[in-house]
């Protein structure tokens, strides 16, 4: 039981990104060359021993994916939910295909990614006719280029991201973005650049699983950094700053820490 304020909370479960975004997920490739720090799909792949540090950025093609006849599903399938979609020609390839089997027996598929500009640019090419059933959930956790180079070495920059973001505005997709984990101590601002382009929604959490063991001493420093925007304080301020956003809808792992249902 966890205390906020001096009322007594009881803390609920906490539903992974698929739960609370989708009712199926689908993925066609195993690793990911973002290779982000706190990536939960490489901390579960290195445990149980599928991956090592230095090959989850590796990505291999799952064929039986690829190749895979996909039903109509019940529900909204998010796509990728461990792996990005990124301009090598191969993954790219293996990924259109999959969305596009998706696409033509009907699902409403929500595309999840830390946008490069080029391949969102193909995807409101390619898939126009199906714009009705496809939102961009763009991942765009700091306006800060040194953050997203340190936590999300691979993944493209801000701008890029940014970029995207509005490309697929202006094509009429649906669009929401994903500020999880935030990287900025005060998440309000990049809020405001985003919103503009935001027909559905912006997801706000914190970072679920910061290592304390194993890091060198010229990075204990950024860690602490993260750590402190996630002090409970803190983030009941932001919670209280931004709960009337009508754009803004707060990830479990959040409500968790802060008691609320």
């Amino acid at each position: 039981m966890t205390v906020i304020s001096s009322v007594p909370v009881k803390h609920r479960e906490i539903t992974s990104g698929t739960r609370e975004w989708a009712d199926h997920n689908v993925n066609c490739i195993k690793g990911c060359f973002n290779n982000c720090r706190y990536c939960y799909a490489k901390l579960m792949a290195k445990r149980f021993g599928r991956c090592k540090e230095d090959t989850w950025k590796d990505m291999v093609i799952n064929n039986g994916a690829v190749e895979k006849k996909y039903r109509k599903y019940e529900g909204r399938v998010m796509f990728p939910s461990s792996h990005d979609i990124i301009d090598r020609p191969d993954v790219k390839d293996a990924c259109l295909k999959v969305i596009s089997k998706l696409l033509d027996v009907g699902n409403e598929v929500l595309i999840t990614t830390k946008p490069r500009l080029s391949i969102t640019r193909e995807i409101c090419d390619k898939y126009g006719w199906h714009k009705s059933q496809i939102q961009f959930r763009f991942t765009i956790t700091s306006k800060d280029d040194h953050l997203l180079s340190f936590w999300e070495p691979n993944a493209p920059k801000f701008e890029e991201r940014f970029e995207s973001l509005k490309c697929a505005y202006e094509n009429d997709f649906k669009t929401s973005v994903s500020i999880e984990p935030f990287l900025d101590y005060e998440p309000q601002t990049l809020i405001s650049v985003l919103s503009p382009y935001i027909t559905e929604s912006i997801w706000l959490g914190p970072m679920n699983y910061i290592p304390s063991n194993g890091i060198p001493d010229a990075n204990k420093h950024v860690y602490a950094q993260v750590r402190n925007n996630y002090q409970t304080e803190h983030l009941r301020e932001v919670y209280e700053e931004l709960r009337d956003n009508p754009l803004i809808r707060f990830k479990d792992s959040m409500n968790n820490r802060l008691g609320i249902s």
